[in-house]
């Protein structure tokens, strides 16, 4: 399934008044800022204390699959990213996604459903065989999400079984993973240290 980096969707003016389009494209390194402060809009301060936190920190988004949803004037309202990681014991090569968030303000207009949908796909096309995610079983069910074959594999930390789920992108990619998550994404680079002479 191909899709192109960049997508138009049409938002339901009764949503949102101001704009009747949302883009959905790669994120940029200049969207740092506005991604954190959208994030802390939407899911709250205790949001870097989740289990799937441990798995990215430090480390930077699987190659190509950082994605944001931009407004009319250009402004961050949606992000989405997969990070890569090892699926328990075997090693098998998975891509956790998150987080996933839209600004509140935005809420209902179909732009998380739009970045869903880019992001499996152009998971797919650059070969990925599964994507993993802890999250609400019903509205991630729409993409073919379950927690059928999570049931051997953990997460680094506290989190709840049920809504641990997979998207298989090559059927039988979980078969017979078993054990904890492990991050297996590029290191994040550091800022170079300033020597004194």
């Amino acid at each position: 399934m191909e899709l192109s980096t960049s997508l138009a969707h049409t938002i339901d003016a009764n949503a949102w008044q101001d704009a009747a389009t949302f883009v959905v494209g790669i994120e940029a390194d200049g969207d740092i800022a506005a991604r954190e402060a959208l994030l802390d809009r939407a899911m709250g301060a205790g949001r870097k204390r989740k289990s799937s936190e441990k798995l990215r920190r430090g480390r930077r988004p699987s190659e190509g699959l950082a994605f944001v949803a931009r407004d009319g004037s250009g402004d961050l309202i949606g992000t989405v990213r997969l990070w890569d990681v090892t699926a328990g014991e075997g090693g098998a090569k998975a891509l956790l996604l998150g987080p996933l968030a839209v600004d509140p303000s935005v809420k209902s207009a179909g732009i998380g459903s739009a970045l869903m949908r880019h992001a499996i796909g152009e998971a797919a096309r650059l070969g990925h065989k599964v994507i993993l995610l802890v999250g609400d079983a019903p509205y991630y069910a729409r993409f073919g999400f379950t927690a059928e074959k999570t049931g051997s594999l953990a997460m680094p930390g506290p989190y709840e079984q049920h809504r641990f789920l997979a998207l298989e992108l090559v059927e039988g990619a979980l078969d017979g993973a078993r054990g904890v998550l492990k991050a297996a994404g590029r290191k994040q680079r550091s800022a170079p240290v300033a020597i004194a002479a």
